[in-house]
């Protein structure tokens, strides 16, 4: 019988036969790794997380206008897209993308300035966050709000 010192571990061999034991633990925590490469491709790894939406009223209205806001928190990978509708019809906002956080997910937040009277008439606002065939929505009407 020998003993042998490897790694900090004191690993016996009988016949020059080495016994080797392997401990799995099971990954309980949200794990993303990326890499950056070429002319700026990144490769992304991890597991497909919806992001949870929540709309915001307008804080202030303009003479003419109000600005609403989707905040979409805890989504991966990066390249969920926001878009709006109004009334069933489609609408173009400003979109921000933040992260990865330290949890490896990432958020985004869009904004969308409609007319005060579609707003005051009560048109359901719906943000909608989709990457590749899923699809989150939320929607907010001015009833919602009081």
């Amino acid at each position: 019988m020998s003993l042998y010192h490897c790694g900090g571990l004191l690993v016996e061999a009988q016949d020059l036969m080495l016994e080797r034991r392997v401990f799995v633990r099971p990954l309980i925590v949200f794990v993303s790794l990326w890499y950056t490469f070429g002319g700026g491709t990144r490769l992304e790894f991890g597991s497909d997380t919806r992001p949870k939406l929540t709309v915001l009223p307008p804080l202030h209205t303009s003479g003419t206008s109000a600005t609403v806001m989707c905040l979409a928190n805890g989504g991966f990978p990066s390249d969920w897209a926001l878009s709006w509708k109004v009334a069933g019809s489609s609408r173009s906002g400003d979109t921000s993308v933040f992260g990865p956080q330290k949890d490896g997910l990432y958020s985004w937040s869009s904004t969308l300035t409609l007319p005060l009277q579609e707003w005051d008439q009560g048109h359901a606002v719906t943000c909608e966050a989709k990457q590749g065939s899923q699809t989150v929505t939320e929607i907010l009407k001015k009833s919602d709000c009081s």
